[in-house]
């Protein structure tokens, strides 16, 4: 009815003129006459003769306008009647689609997609920088898995223009992603990534889902958090993003993601980017998160395929899924490699050995376990700790040769001893990747590796690089590229603002932290190298100083979840006097290791304390030399129960 009145104001107009121009047609056909006609004003037919004509045209204009309106009106009302069945039709159908899609998830069914976050607050004056991220960002909340890669379309649409385009699939792409539609809700972001997954968190694939108790874990990934808790390893469902095909009709965007899709040729000029499959994909803004491929041993690669087959390199879920099904059909199994990753999957794999006789060798140069970061009397104690786990150590070993004989890996090495396993595990280190340097014409860094970016993480004009790929400039440390959890989270989220206008450097000293097992835990930032003078203060441990009962504590389970949040402000120093600096006691229940560099602090490791990596960043942040770093440890309150 109201498109119908508005039809009739529209018309209206043309009948009052339509009605003046009769009368003054008739007023002239009386004037012709030579007398005056008087025309009455309400009655249009008691003109003079001659003028039916013009009365007849009028009658016409008028009931055409009118039928026309009817038509007009009824049509609409018909069409808005029709659009409001489909409708309603299409709301009742959502059951039987989602039942249909909850038949084809393994886990529990998947709630509502978590609102997008809110934009951050102005930033403090302590710290004028960008903040770390959220607890969304950094471990978003519980969510289902999300529906398997192989349930959707083999050929999805492939958008021709993203104005947000994000290479790569891992926990920096998805930051970035989280930030831009916090300062931009209305942004269409696309996500461009090789493997066949939604992004994920890599963390739990070499720590938490290792001790799951479900048999089940390689198929849901789902595990219990050390504060007991239990999520996906999945950032967020299936029903958080939005289908590529529906890209640019989403009426308030959102977030796609390609998977399965690699970019193989950037056009920086041209502002676009060809894939592997020849498609082509415009952008206004890019980000580069590729991340890094494992390392692989040269004895190994050149030793065949008969090795190869038998050898995991450790990065992918696919990985994981692959790494514990071979470990449950052989008997013996070799990690190669000291450092964090090679040390949780001894640990795991050394527990599951007490319960199949499975026998785990872990070998590596160093004389003991973290030997390159870690201070040489702390590496051995750790070595310790990771025998009791089941673990056969054999330190200071250089791999010679590798080969297959007998139905057996015979590793030599080059003091001569011979080792025999069934599978190899390489956790040799990462290799960032920056395939796309060539084509793009970016600069690598011949030192660190990684995209050379400045203090924004801008590369070039449009284009941004965050994550492992990022060599970035430190105000504190200077230049240098970090591949841990918490970089990818802050330098993605960082990226993601500045792609939206923000400007904001990058001052975010992020930790990292290793686990082994429940019981023993170790958050470090800054450099940590065992090449540097390093000063320890050690306390007696009580229950609480553990991984699981931080996380029981703070209710989180990612640690940097809510060791990033926060910003230091002047600690209040620990009343309790503490002992004389320890090295070389036989036990480190807790304690903080201070790494210098010309007599000032530019790392610090706490182990077994937790909750208090935002007094290490001041520490770090304010470069001042400390005469007496037993005072400075007591800021960590080490010494009170």
């Amino acid at each position: 009815m109201l498109k119908c009145r508005t039809v009739w104001k529209k018309l209206a107009p043309l009948a009052r003129d339509s009605s003046t121009l009769s009368r003054q047609s008739v007023r002239r056909a009386g004037l012709t006459n030579g007398s005056a006609v008087r025309v009455p004003a309400a009655h249009m037919s008691s003109g003079s003769a001659g003028g039916g004509g013009e009365n007849k045209l009028y009658v016409l204009l008028v009931g055409a306008a009118c039928l026309g309106g009817g038509i007009y009106a009824y049509r609409t009302v018909k069409g808005d009647q029709q659009r409001y069945m489909e409708r309603m039709a299409e709301i009742s159908s959502r059951p039987h689609k989602a039942a249909s899609q909850k038949t084809t998830v393994p886990s529990q069914s998947e709630p509502p997609a978590v609102p997008e976050p809110k934009p951050q607050a102005a930033l403090s004056s302590e710290e004028p920088s960008p903040p770390a991220p959220d607890a969304e960002a950094a471990a978003p909340r519980e969510s289902a898995e999300p529906l398997p890669a192989d349930s959707s379309p083999a050929s999805p649409s492939v958008p021709s223009h993203a104005p947000y385009l994000l290479i790569g699939g891992g926990t920096a792409s998805f930051a970035a992603a989280r930030s831009i539609r916090a300062r931009d809700p209305g942004a269409r972001v696309l996500i461009v990534t090789e493997e066949p997954d939604l992004p994920y968190m890599r963390p739990p694939l070499s720590k938490e889902l290792w001790f799951s108790d479900d048999p089940g874990v390689t198929e849901t990934l789902r595990f219990k958090q050390w504060n007991g808790k239990e999520r996906s390893i999945y950032f967020q469902p299936l029903s958080f993003y939005i289908h590529p095909e529906e890209f640019n009709s989403a009426e308030n965007g959102g977030v796609a993601v390609l998977t399965g899709k690699k970019v193989i040729h950037m056009d920086v000029r041209g502002n676009k980017v060809k894939l592997d499959d020849d498609t082509e994909i415009s952008y206004d803004k890019c980000l580069i998160a590729t991340g890094g491929m494992p390392r692989n041993l040269q004895a190994i690669e050149r030793a065949g395929e008969d090795v190869t087959k038998r050898t995991t390199l450790f990065r992918k879920i696919d990985d994981f899924k692959s790494l514990d099904k071979v470990s449950r059909s052989i008997s013996s199994i070799t990690i190669i490699g000291g450092g964090f990753l090679g040390s949780e999957l001894a640990c795991a794999l050394g527990r599951r050995s007490t319960e199949s006789g499975l026998e785990v060798i872990q070998m590596f140069p160093e004389k003991g376990n973290m030997g390159k970061v870690l201070p040489e009397y702390l590496s051995n104690w750790t070595t310790e700790k990771v025998k009791k786990e089941g673990v056969k150590i054999i330190s200071e070993a250089l791999v010679k040769s590798v080969n297959y004989k007998d139905d057996k890996l015979e590793i030599q090495l080059k003091d001569g001893r011979l080792v025999k396993t069934d599978h190899i595990v390489a956790a040799v280190g990462l290799e960032p990747n920056c395939d796309l340097a060539k084509s793009a014409g970016l600069e690598v860094d011949s030192d660190f590796g990684g995209f050379r970016v400045n203090a924004e993480l801008q590369a070039r004009s449009n284009i941004w690089v965050a994550g492992d790929a990022a060599c970035f400039y430190d105000i504190r440390l200077g230049r240098r590229r970090v591949e841990h959890h918490d970089h990818a989270v802050v330098s993605g989220r960082l990226a993601g603002e500045n792609m939206t206008g923000a400007s904001k450097p990058y001052w975010h000293q992020s930790m990292f932290w290793s686990d082994l097992g429940p019981d023993v835990g170790y958050e470090a930032i800054g450099i940590v190298d065992s090449s540097l003078p390093t000063v320890g203060v050690f306390a007696k441990a009580t229950a609480k100083d553990t991984p699981k009962a931080a996380t029981e504590k703070s209710g989180t389970g990612i640690r940097s979840e809510s060791e990033t949040e926060d910003t230091a402000v002047s600690p209040v120093a620990s009343s309790t006097p503490a002992p004389a600096v320890e090295q070389h006691k036989d036990g480190y229940g807790k304690g903080v290791i201070f790494y210098l560099r010309d007599k000032v602090v530019v790392g610090i490791i706490l182990w077994n304390v937790f909750n208090r990596m935002p007094i290490a960043r001041k520490i770090i942040k304010d470069g001042e030399e400390h005469a007496d770093l037993n005072e400075v440890a007591k800021l960590f309150n080490i010494h009170e129960d």
